[in-house]
């Protein structure tokens, strides 16, 4: 049978404290349980085996009982205590025996277990069938017979059972005394560490790719205690932080550099190019005729400056769309706006006829004019 641990990757840094800190009290107090179980154990045996020698001496000047007395009141020397075992063993057979206050009848498997009792005047446990554990101890007597004086063990087995259950009801409560304050300060230990997280949330959440950032987000003074574990890092973040807002107003400093040549180079490229386009016209409405290969010239050279007007138009289009300039929200008649383009169309085109016709009232939307 194999034993899978559970899974705590997925486990926050908390969970993982908890558990840690409610494995760690539970293995203390197994520990302590199991070494006071032991401690205690030995302790009784040893007050066990002190009476059980007691009642030896005892059994052994009060000389051999009387036969057929074991297993009566008066076959005892006094002062041996209830549930006291004698036994007599005389040629290898056991031949008297009974326990103080209960049955003289002696089991099959007790005489057998009670024959190979050594006698050593030594202490030691012995299972005995349906009569329970006790604490058997063999004498040797004058005459060469044994006699096997014995304890129940009960008395200590009930004060053990009933000391780990006291443990083990102490240890749950102080188990679940400790999960429930562990939880407490743990979550207050964390506190500093949630809001450094909730720092680099925020972070994270600002547009940080285009136009100018003002990266004021920082961790509070009291999370940045090179101090502690905690804020050691809270004072590595802010440094970052620092470095990064440098390096965003360097490139957006960079950035407003290149879009203002490229605004500047288009305006200047305008008027240039309009003068081009102009004379070239001029000189292909010209009444005086021109060679065909000097027209195709002046044709080429106003297609091309419409081509280039083209690209300086978008290329000032770009830097003002780069610049961010929101659009305007404002009323913008239409009517005036279809006015103003077939006027300009009608100076550009004076050969082509134009005709405008518009509804007397006016139509009003919002939006950017200039667009």
């Amino acid at each position: 049978m194999r034993l899978h641990r559970p899974n705590i990757a997925g486990w926050s840094l908390q969970a993982r404290l908890m558990a840690g800190l409610v494995a760690l009290l539970a293995a203390v107090c197994l520990v302590v349980g199991v070494v006071t179980e032991i401690a205690l154990h030995r302790f009784l045996l040893g007050q066990l085996d002190t009476r059980l020698l007691a009642a030896s001496g005892r059994a052994a000047s009060h000389g051999p009982p009387p036969p057929g007395g074991l297993g009566q009141s008066n076959g005892f020397p006094l002062g041996q205590s209830a549930g006291t075992l004698a036994a007599r063993i005389s040629s290898g057979q056991v031949t008297d025996f009974g326990v103080l206050d209960g049955s003289s009848t002696l089991p099959s498997k007790v005489a057998s277990l009670l024959l190979k009792v050594p006698a050593d005047n030594h202490t030691r446990t012995l299972h005995l069938a349906s009569l329970g554990d006790y604490r058997v101890i063999a004498d040797r007597l004058g005459n060469g017979d044994i006699l096997i004086t014995g304890l129940p063990e009960h008395d200590v087995a009930a004060t053990l059972m009933r000391l780990g259950i006291v443990v083990a009801c102490v240890a749950g409560a102080a188990l679940i005394l400790a999960a429930v304050v562990g939880a407490i300060i743990v979550r207050r230990t964390m506190r500093p560490l949630s809001r450094v997280g909730a720092t680099a949330v925020r972070v994270s959440e600002l547009p940080l790719d285009r136009g100018e950032v003002a990266l004021s987000v920082r961790v509070p003074d009291e999370d940045a205690d090179p101090r502690t574990e905690v804020g050691q890092v809270g004072a590595a973040i802010n440094r970052m932080l620092g470095h990064v807002a440098d390096a965003l107003r360097a490139r957006h400093a960079s950035e407003t550099r290149v879009r203002q040549f490229v605004a500047d180079a288009s305006h200047e490229l305008r008027t240039p190019l309009a003068a081009i386009r102009g004379y070239a016209e001029l000189t292909r409405r010209s009444r005086d005729a021109v060679p065909p290969d000097i027209a195709h010239a002046m044709r080429r050279v106003e297609s091309e400056s419409i081509r280039m007007t083209a690209l300086v138009e978008d290329l000032l289009l770009l830097a003002r769309l780069d610049s961010g300039r929101p659009l305007e929200r404002e009323p913008v008649d239409l009517s005036r706006l279809v006015v103003d383009v077939v006027s300009d169309a009608h100076v550009a085109g004076p050969g082509h006829t134009w005709k405008l016709d518009i509804p007397q009232r006016s139509f009003i939307t919002v939006g950017d004019s200039a667009r």
